[in-house]
């Protein structure tokens, strides 16, 4: 049983899937830090006021803080945006670069006379026997 469970800890799924939360945490830190010290403080330049925990509606006696659920709405626009824009965007740029292939040899050349598609290597055409150069 030992054995059993030293080989799935030691499997590549948990080993990834730990150094994954380890590694999200500590961007996470740097993110709500981007949000938090750069992001908001820009907003509260342009805005005026970046925190809404103040604004509440008072029916009944009874107190809805809307304020603060502005609040978290507003960090976690910011929070998504800038996961997509400087994380998300550069990504997919460098996969869609990493995907790209040289574009292949030919394998076909065109007929002079008949404009067939010919092996590239056919010294003579299938479809109107005219003598071809070879490539």
């Amino acid at each position: 049983m030992g054995s059993e469970f030293k080989q799935f800890l030691l499997r590549g799924n948990v080993v990834d899937l730990a150094v994954g939360v380890v590694i999200g945490a500590a961007f996470g830190t740097i993110v709500k830090s981007l949000v938090e010290d750069i992001i908001t403080p820009l907003i509260a330049a342009i805005v005026g006021q970046p925190d809404f925990s103040s604004l509440s509606l008072t029916i009944n006696g009874s107190a809805i803080m809307y304020g603060s659920f502005l609040n978290a709405v507003l960090a976690f626009l910011l929070v998504a945006s800038a996961l997509f824009f400087f994380v998300v965007k550069p990504m997919n740029a460098l996969i869609a670069m990493s995907r790209r292939q040289p574009p292949a040899d030919p394998t076909t050349k065109k007929c002079p006379e008949c404009r067939s598609e010919i092996p590239i290597d056919a010294r003579r055409c299938a479809f109107c026997a005219v003598v071809v150069a070879a490539a």
